[in-house]
């Protein structure tokens, strides 16, 4: 590939960050607030500090435009729900009297008022709190949060741009407030939030902001043609405004479909699209409707949610092609980085060589300063970078950890048999009644009991050498023993032993099959405040020895199990909390 003066200056960009900070600062800060720990200023002085120390390092690491905006003390959307005035009424008074309060009223709830329901965002693991809306919702601009940060950012010397979820992603996302009748539509309100949106534009537009980009990643699912229609009429009514910074429209997780036409006609000055393998069909799109000659394109070329190096050759590739469908393309991940672990430098029980597979958010910015690099220079400039990425992608195909030819050949040798029961349902569930006894409605809980402080602590004694394992296995089964009594006092029908002994439902049994990586510091927000670290899933897997039977047979064999009184032996359960 060779340089070409249209994209010398090719820029290199995120569209968010992960919040928590190296150490999950912002969870213990946040955390320490609500038990009076930590003052309201010294959150705040936190929060900035942690915002200071993410955008530097990503201007470090080559990114020439930063996100703002996208830090949240819990989420974005209810920052949105802020930002336009959409505080439900049971939570107007505290607002009223604190906003940080009452912004966490709404989000955890209290005492005496419900929080706001919580969803998935997309088919992410990541959840937001639902806007609650009626034909009565009255909005108003608050932008102060999304000022502030843009001139945090830029009083750093940084090119920064606002990031904010889009009008009609937020009204799609929204649902109707207690009370009214579901078939209230949210988007109907859009004539009504538009002018609060032209209003932030402004205020953004006033305090220095060139661009501003708005999230609708809701038009890359199926929409109807009212929908599309209505983004159409959103974006060109946002365009046509004179006191506004340029307006970068982004979609992600999908083919944008449908929607591409309508947002390539709208009077904005850019589009952000997703060209990763969950978007196929983007590219060709893009082409159909004649590119965008007059437009931005930020090409979202680097995987922002699963965790493995990119293919560089590829993106590269994808990113010449697309140089003749734009006016000037600029380069990111597909999505916020919100969706992956911060750091892979912070691991140490992961194989150097396996560790070189990985990318979280961190290597992920150096993958898009490089490909900005490799797009405005020529490949010439990146040589280096290039071959080092070969190295890791071969390293990772020809390994043993990637393909278990025990496992393959097992896989291969299932036949039709296999999936079907060798007796008849009505013959098994007689069969287990009668073994069972139990009652016709019988009673037992979902599994799991809480994880206690004193389990907690065990697992920091074991890990902090305070205790050896026979220390710690001897407390488990304490905690087994009360859970099991707790039940049988209860008068439960089905005992289940409460899964002392998980740290975690998913890790828990990841760390007892080959094929999975454990992490020790690769968390990810669930919501909130909680964090989980989900085990990666690295190649073919096996299951060495059995995972459940010590502990269930040691359930079974309680005093209390084993009296001709007791239900039936314990079982595992299949959920937990994320940490």
């Amino acid at each position: 590939m060779t340089a070409k003066s249209a994209t010398a200056a090719a820029r290199a960009t995120v569209y968010g960050y992960p919040r928590q900070g190296p150490n999950r600062e912002l969870k213990k800060a946040i955390e320490g607030y609500w038990k009076g720990r930590v003052t309201a200023d010294a959150l705040r002085a936190g929060a900035a500090e942690l915002r200071r120390n993410t955008w530097q390092q990503l201007a470090d690491a080559g990114i020439h435009e930063v996100p703002t905006g996208d830090f949240s003390y819990y989420d974005h959307v209810l920052d949105t729900s802020v930002m336009v005035g959409a505080i439900p009424e049971r939570h107007r008074d505290t607002f009223a009297a604190d906003a940080l309060d009452g912004y966490f009223s709404m989000a955890r709830g209290t005492q005496d008022v419900a929080p706001l329901e919580m969803t998935k965002w997309f088919d992410t693991n990541y959840h937001y709190l639902v806007p609650e809306l009626d034909p009565d919702t009255v909005f108003a601009a608050d932008s102060a949060k999304q000022v502030a940060e843009f001139e945090e950012a830029t009083a750093l010397g940084l090119t920064a741009r606002p990031v904010l979820v889009g009008p009609v992603t937020y009204l799609l996302l929204a649902k109707p407030a207690p009370g009214v009748p579901a078939d209230f539509e949210p988007l109907t309100l859009l004539d009504r939030l538009l002018p609060v949106y032209a209003e932030v534009l402004a205020g953004l537009r006033a305090a220095g902001a060139e661009w501003v980009q708005l999230d609708e990643p809701a038009l890359v699912q199926d929409r109807t043609a009212a929908e599309l229609n209505a983004a159409g009429r959103a974006y060109r009514e946002l365009g046509a405004l004179t006191d506004r910074p340029k307006l970068l429209v982004a979609s992600y997780f999908d083919r944008l479909g449908e929607a591409l036409p309508v947002l390539a006609k709208a009077p904005v000055e850019g589009l952000a699209l997703d060209f990763t393998e969950a978007a196929v069909g983007n590219l060709e799109d893009l082409a159909a409707v004649g590119g965008l000659p007059r437009k931005r394109l930020v090409a979202g070329v680097v995987n922002g949610r699963n965790i493995w190096v990119n293919d560089l050759e590829k993106s590269l590739a994808t990113l010449g092609t697309l140089l003749g469908l734009a006016h000037r393309v600029d380069v990111a991940a597909s999505c916020s980085l919100l969706h992956v672990p911060l750091d892979t430098t912070a691991e140490r029980d992961i194989e150097p060589q396996i560790l070189r597979w990985l990318a979280f958010a961190r290597q992920k910015t150096a993958e898009i300063a490089t490909l900005a690099k490799g797009l405005a220079h020529g490949t010439g400039a990146i040589i280096a970078e290039l071959a080092a990425n070969r190295a890791d992608l071969a390293s990772r195909a020809g390994s043993p950890i990637t393909r278990d030819p025990a496992v393959r050949a097992r896989a291969a040798a299932v036949t039709e048999a296999d999936a079907r029961r060798s007796q008849p349902y009505s013959e098994r569930t007689a069969v287990q009644r009668a073994h069972l006894r139990l009652p016709l409605l019988p009673t037992t809980t979902i599994g799991s009991f809480p994880q206690t402080a004193e389990l907690r602590t065990a697992r920091a004694d074991l890990r902090g050498g305070r205790i050896d394992t026979a220390g710690y296995e001897e407390r488990i089964r304490a905690e087994i023993q009360e859970v099991i009594s707790f039940q049988e006092k209860t008068g439960l029908d089905v005992l289940v032993h409460g899964e002392a002994e998980r740290n975690d439902m998913v890790q828990y049994f990841a760390e007892r099959l080959t094929g999975y990586l454990a992490t020790q510091h690769g968390w990810v927000q669930s919501y909130g405040t909680r964090y989980a670290r989900p085990p990666i899933l690295a190649g073919d897997i096996a299951r060495p020895e059995p995972m459940t039977v010590r502990w269930t047979a040691y359930a079974r064999s309680t005093p209390i199990c084993a009296t001709p009184s007791s239900a039936t032996s314990s079982r595992p359960s299949t959920t937990s909390t994320p940490m």
